[in-house]
C-alpha cells in the first residue's frame, strides 16, 4: 500500500472575515468549536483506517488555526497524534499576528510545532487598514520577533499590488526582521468577496508590477525563488507545500479540506477528494471524489510542477503516471515552445518568465490538446 507522508488540517474560525477572502471560513459561535474537535477526532481515527500513513509534514491552515484556544489546539493536536502522528520533518501552524504572546507561542513549541506562517500581509498601517486586517503593523513586527525568540521558522505573507502600498519598504521591512521564507501574493478580487460587492479592482498593469518588483527585491536581499509566489533563503523552502506542487499525496482533515489520495483502482493514479463545508463535515457527509486517470494525472503534475522554478522533471513524471508525457503532448511542448512559455533542458520542463505569467493558459493549452 502506498503510504501517505503529508496532511493538511483546516481550521476554518477567524476572529473576523477580510474582505478579500474566499476561503471557507466563519467567525466562531457557541458550541461550533466543540462540534469541530469531536468531528476532527473522527475524522483522524477514520483516515488512519484508510490509507497507510507515516508523516513527514503537517500543515494547520485556515481561517485562523492560532484563533483557538490553548486548549482546544492542544485537544487537535491530541487527536492527530493519536491517530496518525506528527510530522518528522516540519510542522506549520498559520499564524495571525493578534493572536501571539510570548506565552502562546511557548505553548505551540510545545505541541510540536517548529514552522510559523504570519499573515503580515503588510508593514503599513494604512494598507492593513484596506485591507480590513485587524492587526496593525507594530504588532505585525512584535508577533514575527517573538516567534524567532521561540525558535520558529518563520514565513511572513505579503498582499502586493494594493493602492498605495509601500511595497519597497514592506519587503524590505518583513526581511530585516529575520524572517527565512516570503509568500507574495498579488491582491485578486475573487466573486462574492466583500471587496467584489464593494466593486474594488486591480488593474494588471499593477498586478504585474507587484509581481516583478517583489522578485526583485527579494533576490537582492537573498532570497531565492523557488515558486511563483514563494521565496526562500537556501535550504528553508516550505518542505509540506512542496509536497502540493510536486503531486504527492496528502491527507485533508476539516471542513473543505482537500486531499490527494491513494486509489485501490490499478487503473487510476489517485483520486482527489475534498470535504463538504462545515455543516455537511459535521453531519459526516463525504464530500467530492474525483477519480484520477493517468492523463490527468500529468496535467494536474504540469499545472502544480510548472509553478516551481525548478519546473518537472518529464522521465520522473512519465514514470510516475505510466504515461510517456513527451509523446503524448509532443505537439502541445513544441507549441508553447514557440510562443516562449516553456523551455526544456533534459528531461527537465520548465516556465520562461513570460510562460509564468500566463501559466494559466499554459495549462489551458495541455488540457485542450
Amino acid at each position: 500500500m502506498t503510504v501517505v507522508r503529508h496532511l493538511y488540517i483546516h481550521v476554518p474560525f477567524c476572529p473576523s472575515i477580510c474582505p478579500y477572502c474566499d476561503f471557507h471560513v466563519l467567525t466562531r459561535s457557541a458550541g461550533q468549536v466543540e462540534a469541530y474537535l469531536k468531528r476532527a477526532r473522527e475524522e483522524a481515527r477514520t483516515l488512519a483506517e484508510r490509507y497507510e500513513v507515516d508523516l513527514d509534514t503537517v500543515y494547520l491552515g485556515g481561517g485562523t488555526p492560532s484563533f483557538l484556544r490553548d486548549g482546544e489546539l492542544e485537544e487537535l493536536v491530541s487527536s492527530v497524534r493519536e491517530h496518525l502522528g506528527w510530522g518528522r520533518v516540519e510542522n506549520t501552524l498559520e499564524v495571525n499576528p493578534g493572536t501571539v504572546s510570548d506565552a502562546r507561542a511557548r505553548h505551540w513549541r510545545s505541541l510540536g510545532f517548529d514552522r510559523a506562517s504570519v499573515g503580515v500581509q503588510s508593514l503599513d498601517d494604512a494598507t492593513l487598514k484596506f485591507l480590513g486586517r485587524q492587526h496593525d503593523a507594530a504588532s505585525a513586527r512584535q508577533a514575527v520577533r517573538t516567534l524567532l525568540g521561540h525558535r520558529f521558522r518563520v514565513s511572513g505573507d505579503l498582499i502586493t499590488a494594493v493602492p498605495g502600498q509601500p511595497l519597497d519598504s514592506d519587503v524590505r521591512e518583513l526581511v530585516a526582521l529575520g524572517v527565512e521564507h516570503v509568500s507574495a501574493y498579488t491582491l485578486t478580487i475573487e466573486p462574492g468577496t466583500e471587496f467584489d460587492r464593494r466593486g474594488v479592482t486591480v488593474s494588471e498593469d499593477d498586478e504585474q508590477l507587484g509581481f516583478e518588483r517583489t522578485a526583485t527585491l527579494l533576490g537582492e536581499l537573498g532570497f531565492e525563488r523557488y515558486e511563483i509566489s514563494n521565496y526562500a533563503k537556501p535550504g528553508t523552502e516550505s518542505r509540506h507545500n512542496l509536497a502540493y506542487w510536486t503531486n504527492r499525496f496528502y491527507l485533508g482533515l476539516g471542513p473543505s479540506a482537500a486531499g490527494h489520495y491513494p486509489s485501490r483502482d490499478q487503473h487510476l493514479k489517485g483520486e482527489r477528494r475534498t470535504n463538504p463545508t462545515l455543516p455537511g463535515w459535521l453531519a459526516g457527509e463525504l464530500g467530492d471524489i474525483d477519480p484520477i486517470t493517468p492523463e490527468e494525472f500529468v496535467t494536474d503534475a504540469l499545472f502544480m510542477g510548472l509553478r516551481l522554478t525548478a519546473g518537472v522533471d518529464l522521465d520522473d513524471l512519465s514514470l510516475r503516471a505510466d504515461l510517456d508525457v513527451r509523446a503524448r503532448y509532443a505537439s502541445t511542448l513544441d507549441l508553447l515552445a514557440r510562443k516562449g512559455w516553456l523551455e526544456q533542458s533534459g528531461p527537465d520542463l520548465r516556465t520562461t518568465a513570460a510562460g509564468r505569467w500566463v501559466l494559466n493558459d499554459v495549462i489551458r493549452t495541455f488540457l485542450t490538446n
